[in-house]
């Protein structure tokens, strides 16, 4: 891991969220990919629909941890123990990715689960809260692989002013404190602006504690 330091961003509404510019040096971050492919091969991507209409989203994910987050049209959003098509428990969460949560958070327990997004070229994810978890005190750390993208973040409310920024592959995101409520998105993706993934697209990874 290179050396850290977060650059804090300009503050909404007393929020503050931590950045950390390539945290991943390329190396890790391919050693993370072949994970995160193991992964999928034994939690196949999956797409996720909107509560009551089930309308699929732009994006593909899975997850892993002894926690996943799914979402479907009949039950909602939600945290369950396995893959909401296969029934079977989620894989592991990587010792690397645990290791970053205990580097980074400054957080007694480890995370439960971590969701994984795949975004395509085209594809985008609308403001929203992370809200469905039972606490909110542990942080939620994010690690964005492959192309860039215009990645978009608020207030606590969703009419606040928000402010939009570039990131690349490697970086991490840290919402903690006021930030854990954020409202946040992801507005573009930037096709060709990485090599690290064998086609156009970009990979999230979210490690969030569920429970307390």
């Amino acid at each position: 891991m290179q050396g850290i330091v977060c650059a804090k961003l300009n503050k909404n509404h007393g929020i503050s969220e931590k950045w950390v510019p390539q945290c991943l040096s390329i190396d890790e971050q391919s050693a993370l990919v072949d994970e995160i492919r193991q992964i999928a091969t034994q939690a196949p991507l999956f797409v996720p629909k909107m509560p009551n209409t089930g309308k699929p989203m732009s994006i593909r994910m899975t997850n892993c941890g002894p926690l996943g987050w799914v979402t479907t049209k009949e039950d909602g959003y939600r945290y369950q123990e396995t893959h909401p098509e296969t029934g079977t428990p989620w894989p592991k969460i990587p010792q690397s990715l645990l290791n970053l949560w205990d580097k980074l958070t400054d957080y007694p327990k480890p995370p439960q689960a971590c969701l994984v997004n795949f975004y395509e070229a085209s594809a985008k994810m609308g403001l929203h809260q992370d809200k469905d978890e039972e606490v909110f005190d542990a942080p939620a750390l994010s690690i964005s692989l492959g192309d860039t993208c215009l990645f978009r973040i608020g207030g606590e409310n969703r009419k606040d002013p928000t402010k939009s920024f570039k990131l690349q592959s490697g970086d991490v995101m840290l919402l903690t404190g006021k930030s854990r409520m954020a409202f946040h998105g992801v507005d573009k993706i930037y096709p060709g602006t990485s090599t690290l993934l064998k086609q156009d697209g970009r990979i999230n990874l979210t490690l969030r504690r569920v429970t307390d």
